[in-house]
């Protein structure tokens, strides 16, 4: 029974290193180990910014007409650049399109004197927001020349908002006027979208809201627990019959992508680790989600949703008032925006744990002010929940170590008589009254739980560049103080807990098979050098659950006489 209940143990811990291991190596920018090869991006000229507008912006999924389909090539791209609180967006004439957006409060992975850049096209990357029209031939597109109306730039001081408008000639007969109202202290940008008949008949056209990029992986992504959703990037739908449902590029690289294409109500959003950018239009409008690669450059991939607008006589207007929002996961301001978009911080198969352990996380932040304080409190209070089961667990641990010489004696003296020696062994637990799979199943009940915890501190961007104390000013980062070695992080945090590690397995019950004794050190070791690379909100709240854990287990052993 003993020798089963390592046996197990050994195969979960195996595991769980081997999806570290691929954690780390998708955390390095490296495919994962079951990862399609990633498709190349071609290098655009960055002195053409007009053409790589119209390389992605003209792209549209087989069977439609849009718009800009008819217009003729777009001769000059002018961009403008809007500055708020909390954004710098780059506007493009092309279209009348964001193509460029920097979140000012949140710090590049790379280089922290630089904002994070989530929407940008360039020779790198390309991640931009389009809109334009449908089903009218000559109709403004996503390619079409759109005229900038005069304005402010920059929101002034006690200003709430700052509204930026884009008008397109009316050419085909139908005009398209877009205006983007930012608001102070807000990432979700109101966009209204006024389509004028100005001919003579009248128009049934489609509006397209669009988000397209690369399958690009973030810089530093999360590792992924268990292949844990907070490393995922991609496409992500939502309405009220189907809810949540994600399309992964490599789904639709093999064309197999499934998710409801008609709805009256729902999103789009483009998704990525701590960041996510979505179109949300409240109105109960008939739409079609569409998800797919571009017909114009086969490395990028857009998903969007085409508004059926119904007919527009002559001489008439219709609007839509629409929000575009494009900046970090915070659970609680994603949920008064649009029904599920919270859902956008993803949690796996842990969400029905993740949800209330991120809000009482949140709860014990509002008290102490710092998310590092937060962890270790919420840490205390899950001990405290489970330390009745813990205490079993513990005291069948120290009963087993407490039995284990004359188990060691017992199997030296019978190793060539095993079936007498694995009597021998079940006689002495009865004896003792020792149950060899006490210690496990009471833990083994509680990794939900902790798998949740730990989805919560990865998935959650509160914990990007939060300070707790002293040298750790970015819970969301490795601790590495004292620099690298070989080009591992290294930190007090991290050697803290491989020590925790190594003092807890010394208080567990040696295996009496010499090999089981040496892994018993040595996948310990293995499982604490992951965790130099893991950020150090993570290793803060493993480090204070072994702490936790050290003394309950030293208490109880001492309680026992078991040394």
């Amino acid at each position: 029974m003993t020798d089963t209940r390592r046996t197990i143990l050994l195969m979960v811990f195996l595991f769980s290193l081997f999806s570290i291991w691929d954690a780390w190596n998708r955390h390095n920018g490296r495919p994962g180990f079951f990862d399609p090869p990633a498709a190349q991006q071609p290098v655009a000229s960055a002195a053409a910014p007009g053409a790589a507008s119209a390389a992605a912006g003209a792209s549209s999924p087989a069977g439609t007409v849009t718009g800009g389909a008819a217009q003729p090539a777009v001769a000059v791209s002018e961009l403008t650049v809007v500055s708020t609180d909390l954004l710098r967006a780059t506007l493009d004439s092309v279209g009348g399109s964001l193509v460029k957006l920097e979140l000012l409060k949140h710090a590049d992975a790379e280089d922290p004197k630089k904002p994070v850049v989530l929407f940008d096209r360039s020779a790198q990357h390309t991640y931009v927001a389009y809109s334009g029209l449908e089903d009218v031939p000559g109709a403004p597109g996503m390619r079409s020349a759109f005229k900038l109306a005069p304005g402010p730039r920059t929101l002034a001081d006690g200003s709430d908002d700052l509204v930026v408008r884009y008008e397109s000639p009316a050419d085909g007969g139908v005009k398209l006027v877009k205006q983007y109202t930012f608001v102070r202290g807000s990432y979700a940008v109101k966009v209204r979208h006024e389509v004028v008949n100005t001919g003579s008949q009248p128009v049934t056209p489609k509006l397209d809201l669009r988000l397209v990029r690369d399958n690009t992986q973030p810089a530093h992504a999360a590792p992924a627990f268990f292949g844990g959703p907070q490393s995922y990037t991609g496409p992500a739908f939502y309405t009220s019959t189907a809810h949540y449902q994600k399309v992964d590029f490599k789904h639709i690289d093999e064309n197999s992508a499934e998710y409801q294409k008609n709805a009256t109500d729902g999103w789009v959003a483009m998704v990525q680790h701590y960041f996510a950018s979505a179109w949300v239009t409240p109105d109960a409008l008939p739409r079609e989600f569409y998800a797919g690669k571009s017909k114009t450059d086969p490395h990028l991939y857009e998903a969007g949703m085409r508004l059926q607008l119904g007919t527009i006589g002559p001489d008439q207007t219709k609007a839509v008032e629409s929000t575009l929002f494009a900046g970090p996961q915070e659970e609680k301001k994603l949920e008064v925006l649009a029904p599920g978009l919270e859902l956008v911080k993803d949690y796996g198969w842990v969400t029905i744990l993740a949800k209330p352990l991120f809000w009482l996380l949140d709860k014990i932040h509002g008290l102490v002010g710092n998310w590092g304080w937060a962890i270790i409190l919420l840490v205390l209070l899950l001990k405290a929940a489970f330390y009745w089961l813990n205490a079993s667990a513990y005291r069948s641990m120290a009963k087993m170590k407490a039995v284990n010489p004359r188990i060691m004696e017992m199997r030296e003296r019978l190793k060539d008589k095993p079936q007498q020696m694995q009597q021998e062994m079940m006689k002495i637990y009865r004896e003792e009254k020792v149950n060899p799979l006490g210690g496990c199943l009471p833990i083994v009940v509680q990794i939900p739980v902790f798998i949740a915890l730990y989805s919560v501190l990865l998935a959650s961007v509160e914990m990007r560049g939060a300070p707790w104390v002293l040298w750790i000013h970015d819970l969301g980062k490795p601790d590495a103080l004292f620099g690298h070695i070989l080009t591992a992080p290294v930190g007090p945090l991290p050697l803290l807990m491989m020590g925790s590690t190594m003092l807890q397995t010394w208080l567990n019950p040696t295996p009496p098979d010499p090999v089981q004794a040496k892994l018993m050190w040595i996948m310990p070791l293995a499982f604490s050098v992951m965790f130099f690379f893991f950020p150090a909100g993570l290793v803060l709240y493993w480090l204070t659950n072994n702490l936790l854990s050290i003394a309950q287990q030293w208490f109880i052993n001492k309680r026992l006489g078991v040394n």
